[in-house]
């Protein structure tokens, strides 16, 4: 199994949708996907469900977000076992970690978007869970169990789940964020990549990765040189690597005024073609892949999915679908299946660019 974060530090780059699609490429290619959504703005979460469900969700476990040591002995055993025997956001789960209390004894089932890819919901609450992780940080370094315990739980929780439902791949979506919520996953996840929309934000929101990266990997051997063997395992075992990068949302022009290799905008090509040199420049060596095997000149999945999809997404997302599933789908909207189904075409066509990615992806991961 292997741990996958999608990550910039520019917010508005299109992470969600790609994470989304991403991941049901993946599925599509045999791999069994874990989504977990440690975004506290839950856009993954609101594109995959409904929200009636997220509602049969986030509902019941209020009380025990509030106070779960009170609720938990407030409730019976059998409604206990119900409320953990259904689906539960990720909050939940990591609550009782968050409290100091006794960890859960059962997983509670992910969400079944397909019979390859599951989703641990998001919840609006995990700012909550993202305050301790900081203020308990510094104490990782002396070697306090609930301290290492919070700060390697993400990773703990996507090894457990993968042991019982045998994922290849966990894709864990975050906030654009450099805070400490952030700097645990992308420590404790194998491989990282970036969407970048080719414009000036997305290149200091690089360079901003690079510098955090840095500070992270001495943090990350100053605990590793202080804290005992037997309290190591719970971290990973190498530090993350950075896989690659994707162009996103990138204005495709037409015909004749193509004007270079890419096929986008004059201005938007100026920032493409200075994303690769800021990642040489701003991310440390060791933390790259093998660039031997693997070119960091362009994006991952040779450009299969640098191009904007207009109102492609808002409607994949309005009907909790990939875009390349509209057109069969059985349940869109009188106003939207004339438009959908006319463009039949355009929107099965992202299966094809998708695959393609994700077939880089899977290359890439199996180097890390």
């Amino acid at each position: 199994m292997k741990i996958l974060s999608i990550f910039n530090n520019k917010g508005g780059v299109g992470k969600t949708t790609l994470t989304y699609h991403l991941a049901h490429a993946l599925a599509e290619q045999k791999k069994k996907v874990l989504m977990i959504d440690m975004d506290p703005q839950c856009n993954l979460t609101i594109y995959a469900l409904n929200e009636d469900f997220i509602a049969d969700i986030w509902v019941p476990e209020d009380k025990y977000i509030e106070d779960f040591k009170a609720a938990r002995e407030n409730d019976s055993q059998k409604e206990f076992q119900s409320l953990t025997q259904s689906v539960r956001s990720v909050h939940f789960s990591l609550k009782p970690i968050e409290d100091g209390t006794e960890e859960l004894k059962t997983l509670p089932p992910p969400a079944i978007l397909n019979s390859n890819l599951h989703l641990i919901p998001g919840r609006l609450t995990l700012h909550m869970f993202e305050g301790k992780v900081a203020e308990r940080f510094s104490s990782v370094y002396s070697g306090d169990p609930l301290s290492i315990r919070t700060a390697t739980s993400v990773r703990s929780m996507a090894e457990e789940y993968a042991k019982v439902y045998g994922y290849d791949i966990v894709i864990i979506d975050t906030s654009p964020s450099l805070g400490a919520l952030n700097r645990n996953i992308l420590i404790q996840a194998d491989a990282f990549l970036v969407p970048a929309n080719p414009d000036l934000f997305s290149l200091y929101g690089i360079r901003n990765i690079g510098s955090a990266l840095k500070l992270w990997k001495r943090q990350y051997d100053s605990i590793f040189t202080l804290i005992s063997d037997a309290k190591r395992h719970s971290f990973s075992k190498q530090f993350v690597k950075f896989i690659g990068f994707t162009l996103y949302n990138a204005r495709k022009l037409q015909g004749s005024k193509s004007t270079n290799h890419l096929g986008i905008a004059k201005a938007h090509f100026h920032y493409a073609s200075l994303i690769p040199r800021t990642i040489i420049n701003a991310i440390p060596s060791e933390q790259l892949i093998d660039v031997n095997k693997f070119s960091l000149d362009h994006s991952i999945g040779d450009g299969s999915v640098i191009h904007g999809h207009n109102t492609l997404p808002s409607m994949a997302q309005k009907y909790h679908l990939p875009m390349w599933l509209l057109p069969a789908s059985q349940n869109l909207e009188a106003e939207d299946a004339s438009t959908i189904r006319g463009n039949r075409k355009i929107y099965e066509a992202t299966r094809e660019a998708y695959a393609a990615f994700a077939k880089d992806v899977i290359n890439r991961l199996e180097a890390v």
